[in-house]
């Protein structure tokens, strides 16, 4: 592997998958929602929007390029929204993130989880495949199924998924069900690169997750599991040429965060037994923990490093980054090793507290390390 434009991913030098939304886009989000505009109008506005993104991730000498996430107000959400047995409604409480409430829409099960026999996603992906050429790939960011899991599972969903389904076992079959048929429409729509979103991992490592869970000790080890399998089922049921990476995150919302820990008590879990490709994890503060986890990671395996941060608009250290791309490359050899920033850079519609200015500068830093370290 190398920094050449290889058509699997991920690259040495690479991204998680979303951007800031320029503002004729937020304008144009909101005057839809005001029904000042319609959803075809909305729609060209967001074409142009994603074709002129797609022509600067290529500028920036990015391989992989995606949408930005452009039709999206949440990185997750959306994705949940388009399935049977889910509704949403603006949030009455919104998420605790550090130092601010992340409002975004209550979601939660009004009947079984199941395909719809289509999906705009795969529209989504048609659109930034066409724009494809022999020096970029597109890929698709989607939710992980744990995410799916846990969204319904957790016990703030407990009282509507109880009056749905009967066991969380019967929750997980359903979860499965529906993305092996949403995978495979995105495969025969020519797809080879999928990624799978996951902060379920980022919950279960913070020191509240008991909490978070409602779970003791041993039904955290419990719930460990249940992620695990519901993610390995799903990828067991994948083409063998799909590339599915995941990527793995506390919390991305206007530049704050929800979770701490490192990946010490889900090494054996996630590090070890999940079988992705690559992982793409965070790593941009001490939340995340030191690299002796990686010692997990199995020897066909790939790590994406997201040592430069989407949260903060200061651009890092150079020398301070290399430095730890080498203290990570004691567990994981450097050949197995990638750079990119720890997060997208708009995992809302809101987006983090930098300029587009800002964040290309943090791209351009990516792969100034990339091709020093990595030639």
């Amino acid at each position: 592997m190398s920094i050449a434009y290889d058509r699997k991913t991920p690259h040495r030098f690479d991204v998680v998958g979303s951007f800031l939304r320029p503002e004729r886009l937020h304008d144009a989000h909101y005057a839809w929602k005001a029904g000042k505009i319609s959803a075809g109008e909305l729609k060209a506005i967001e074409d142009e929007c994603i074709r002129d993104l797609v022509a600067k991730e290529k500028k920036a000498g990015l391989g992989v390029i995606t949408d930005g996430e452009f039709r999206r107000e949440t990185w997750h959400l959306d994705f949940m929204w388009a399935f049977d047995g889910i509704a949403h409604k603006p949030a009455e409480a919104g998420l605790p993130f550090h130092d601010e409430v992340a409002k975004i829409d209550d979601t939660y099960l009004v009947g079984k989880i199941a395909y719809k026999g289509t999906h705009p996603f795969i529209d989504h992906f048609r659109f930034v495949q066409a724009l494809e050429d022999e020096r970029a790939v597109a890929k698709l960011t989607i939710p992980a199924p744990a995410q799916f899991l846990e969204q319904f599972a957790m016990p703030f969903n407990k009282e509507t998924t109880d009056k749905v389904y009967a066991s969380h076992a019967e929750l997980a079959d359903d979860i499965v069900a529906g993305y092996a048929a949403f995978i495979q429409d995105l495969y025969a729509a020519g797809c080879r690169n999928l990624q799978l979103d996951d902060c379920s991992w980022g919950m279960v490592v913070d020191p509240h997750a008991e909490q978070f869970f409602g779970v003791d000790e041993a039904g955290l080890e419990q719930v460990k599991e249940a992620l695990l399998e519901v993610n390995n089922r799903v990828l067991a049921a994948c083409p063998e040429d799909l590339t599915v990476n995941t990527h793995i995150c506390r919390g991305n919302f206007h530049s704050t965060w929800a979770c701490e820990g490192g990946y010490d008590g889900v090494a054996d879990f996630l590090l070890a037994r999940e079988n992705v490709h690559a992982f793409f994890l965070e790593y941009d503060d001490a939340r995340s923990g030191s690299f002796e986890p990686l010692d997990k990671v199995p020897e066909d395996k790939l790590v994406v490093l997201g040592l430069v941060t989407t949260k903060r608009p200061e651009l890092e250290d150079r020398e301070t980054v290399i430095a730890r791309i080498h203290e990570a490359a004691k567990y994981v050899p450097l050949s197995r090793l990638c750079l990119s920033p720890q997060c997208g850079f708009a995992s809302c519609d809101c987006g983090n507290k930098l300029t587009e200015e800002e964040q290309w500068a943090k791209v351009a830093l990516v792969r100034s390390i990339a091709e020093e370290v990595w030639g």
